[in-house]
């Protein structure tokens, strides 16, 4: 091997070899995760006030939220972009009885994209017999700000 005889290109080789590493490990990687996300304006901009239908999951898992809370009754996960975290929602159709009311949003999901909610519950059971439905949502309050309450809700 005539490579492994020469100083100079044993230290060309390694210098090249840096750069190489140097330049991936600053490399930027473009990220797709939100290439496929639906456009959250082809449904509109929702407001504090707004009623509309979303799609409802449960969940059961997991022992704090996004926001640092931990899980219970009352807590739902939905997409940041348009239920950002600290919003106040109202189920009011689409569920039985016991599972209308008033839902926090303490989480996010990698899942719950768009008109999506994904509401907590302690059983496993429970959550997986709720399935996925169709329910009626208004939005009470957009994030924490009092100031993005529904009319009347101030």
């Amino acid at each position: 091997m005539h490579f492994s005889r020469s100083l100079r290109r044993k230290l060309l080789a390694t210098a090249l070899t840096v750069a190489g590493f140097v330049l991936m490990y600053e490399a930027t990687v473009i990220d797709s995760r939100g290439a496929s996300r639906p456009s959250i304006s082809e449904s509109g901009t929702l407001r504090a006030g707004t009623r509309t239908d979303f799609i409802a999951t449960a969940y059961c898992k997991g022992l704090t939220t996004k926001s640092g809370v931990g899980v219970q009754s009352g807590i739902a996960a939905g997409d940041p972009l348009l239920l950002p975290v600290g919003s106040v929602v109202q189920i009011d159709h689409g569920v039985q009885e016991r599972y209308r009311g008033i839902y926090t949003v303490m989480d996010t999901g990698g899942k719950v994209l768009g008109k999506h909610v994904d509401l907590y519950m302690w059983s496993c059971n429970e959550a997986i017999s709720f399935g996925r439905r169709e329910v009626g949502l208004t939005v009470l309050r957009l994030g924490w700000s009092p100031r993005d309450s529904a009319p009347g809700m101030k």
